[in-house]
């Protein structure tokens, strides 16, 4: 729960997780004005795959700045590598990469889905990291403090709401506990601010793009689009994957899918996105 003042004797830090999208965009500056019962977090933290599209990049350097002006206050940027470059690694050298939710394909003709690592590698753990450095907790040492992790996760996304597995951190999600906004609430929050109309972030790449999101960034984001296109041709043998594997959940390559073909998708992809760490 967050609260500004505790009796169990622990010492409480409070850490935003920010991921660059609408949600955490929103909760970020409502944290900073004070809107969440009082409490600003003492950290702002968010950790870079490396693939998210040059929007995004601009857009987290626009809020950053906003903060630093307004709120002297700036976001602490952290990383688990390049998932990018770590995938092209798996494929072309067969080394050891975290999974994304690949889609795909055996000798037989069965579609499948691969569970995904990337989350807790690319978004999880880099942070949990970061809060230890910021602590100046070495790797064995055990955290005394109680930490609550602010997610981004709104009211109209409550399937997303998860607990945190370390011991000494508690999940928070204040746009559903504290302020109850859903995810147009967050835009419209955002857009009074006067910094305009946040977008949805998430890797270039990600499997859980559904029809509509691929279509739009071939139509808004070409660049992106194509690098999507050619990381997914290089991805169809990686390691300890049986059979083919694929960005999109139709195992064609991504290039050659028609995406006016189905105006409704099949599948709500959103139900299965990152832990409500990316994607917000």
């Amino acid at each position: 729960m967050i609260q500004e003042t505790y009796a169990d004797g622990k010492k409480h830090i409070h850490v935003l997780s920010y991921g660059g999208g609408t949600q955490s965009t929103a909760l970020l500056l409502m944290a900073l004005k004070g809107e969440i019962n009082g409490v600003k977090p003492d950290y702002i933290i968010f950790s870079d795959t490396g693939w998210e599209p040059k929007s995004i990049y601009a857009w987290v350097k626009k809020v950053n700045e906003y903060i630093k002006k307004t709120f002297n206050r700036e976001i602490i940027f952290t990383n688990g590598g390049n998932i990018r470059t770590d995938m092209l690694n798996a494929a072309n050298n067969q080394a050891r990469a975290a999974s994304l939710p690949y889609f795909t394909l055996s000798p037989t003709g069965e579609k499948g889905m691969v569970m995904r690592q990337c989350t807790a590698e690319y978004k999880i753990q880099p942070v949990t990291h970061k809060i230890r450095n910021l602590l100046s907790y070495g790797p064995r040492q055990k955290v005394k403090e109680v930490v609550h992790v602010w997610k981004g996760i709104s009211t109209d996304e409550i399937q997303r709401v998860k607990p945190i597995q370390t011991p000494w951190q508690e999940a928070e999600h204040p746009l559903i506990d504290v302020i109850q906004m859903n995810r147009s609430n967050c835009i419209a929050y955002v857009e009074r601010e006067g910094l305009g109309t946040p977008a949805k972030s998430s890797c270039i790449g990600c499997p859980y793009h559904d029809d509509t999101t691929w279509r739009e960034m071939k139509l808004n984001d070409p660049e992106s689009f194509a690098d999507a296109v050619a990381i997914d041709k290089k991805i169809r043998v990686m390691p300890k994957l049986k059979g083919q594997t694929f960005l999109h959940r139709s195992c064609k390559p991504l290039g050659e899918v028609n995406f006016n073909e189905d105006q409704m998708d099949i599948w709500d992809m959103f139900d299965n996105e990152c832990e409500g760490m990316c994607g917000v």
